[in-house]
């Protein structure tokens, strides 16, 4: 059963949460996070080498996620295998019962911890898309048939609405839909005026959940190291004064996220939550936005986009 997938089609205000597998071989930290978004997300990403850092195999923290009833979004990165070794890993996904993929291209080798290492790029996120849907219908990379079946993949991408060039935006967001992309999860959004007009002006026609990425900053300090380190992204002024004025920037940054759900409620499908060590405090940050935990009826998204200012 596939509540996130379900919960898409069914036009539902869709939740995620971000977790990193261990650096290590111990998963009580990864697991002790990930089990307090139960009942509150529809799915748990699960990263790939983000920023280029070595983890634990994201399939493998999948299945341990799944095995703890917890549904995952495991995402693939094209930086570290070449299309066999990554269509091997979504047959034995789909096997292990994985059902949700986030298809990436991969942060560049030199942003991580393994600055020496060899980057393997045979493909980026629009063609692993397209092998994605040769899979789902019973074909390889090189359109030939799956002797062995096809696979049930939900797949989604990517998108940086706060991307500077609008028509590159637009044309990478039309090649990942026509290359089977099912739904969108956004990197960090700082300027919610701007999501607005990606949503009129790009996604609205395509009617692809997407999910805003939310992400909690806990001081003044985490967010200037965001501005200086995050490609793209820029934390406006008056958001880390708000927090360097703030006795308890935590619970500040708490607050900001909590707003900041509920304007993305007012502009597309659903949000996407990052908070980095912090998991457990992503359940507080929902309830402050008035998102009632998920075993309660969650609305459908039927009324029209609102602009937002400010």
């Amino acid at each position: 059963m596939n509540n996130f997938r379900q919960a898409a089609t069914a036009g539902e205000f869709l939740i995620t949460a971000e977790v990193a597998p261990p650096k290590g071989g111990d998963i009580a930290h990864m697991l002790e996070m990930a089990t307090c978004l139960k009942g509150r997300v529809h799915a748990v990403n699960v990263t790939d080498g983000s920023r280029a850092v070595m983890r634990m195999s994201p399939f493998a923290a999948s299945v341990i996620l799944l095995r703890q009833g917890i549904e995952p979004v495991c995402q693939f990165a094209c930086r570290d295998r070449n299309r066999i070794g990554l269509q091997g890993d979504l047959l034995g996904a789909h096997a292990l019962g994985i059902q949700n993929i986030l298809a990436l291209t991969g942060d560049p080798i030199k942003a991580g911890d393994c600055p020496n290492a060899r980057a393997v790029f045979d493909l980026e996120a629009v063609r692993l898309l397209k092998i994605i849907s040769n899979l789902n219908h019973g074909l390889d990379g090189n359109d030939k048939p799956l002797p062995d079946g096809a696979v049930d993949l939900f797949v989604g991408a990517a998108v940086d609405p706060q991307s500077k060039s609008r028509s590159g935006l637009q044309r990478r967001f039309e090649q990942k839909v026509a290359a089977g992309a099912q739904f969108f999860q956004s990197q960090l959004i700082s300027d919610f005026d701007i999501l607005d007009k990606f949503m009129h002006q790009i996604a609205l026609s395509y009617q692809k959940p997407v999910l805003a990425g939310i992400f909690l900053l806990k001081s003044a300090k985490n967010a200037e190291f965001i501005n200086r380190n995050v490609p793209g992204v820029e934390i406006p002024q008056h958001i880390i004064d708000r927090l360097a004025r703030s006795a308890q920037p935590l619970k500040e940054g708490i607050k900001i996220a909590a707003e900041q759900v509920q304007l993305a409620s007012q502009l597309c499908q659903g949000v996407h939550l990052m908070a980095v060590k912090r998991e457990d405090l992503i359940p507080q940050i929902l309830d402050l936005a008035g998102i009632a935990p998920l075993t309660t009826h969650m609305p459908r998204l039927d009324r029209p986009p609102v602009k937002v200012r400010g």
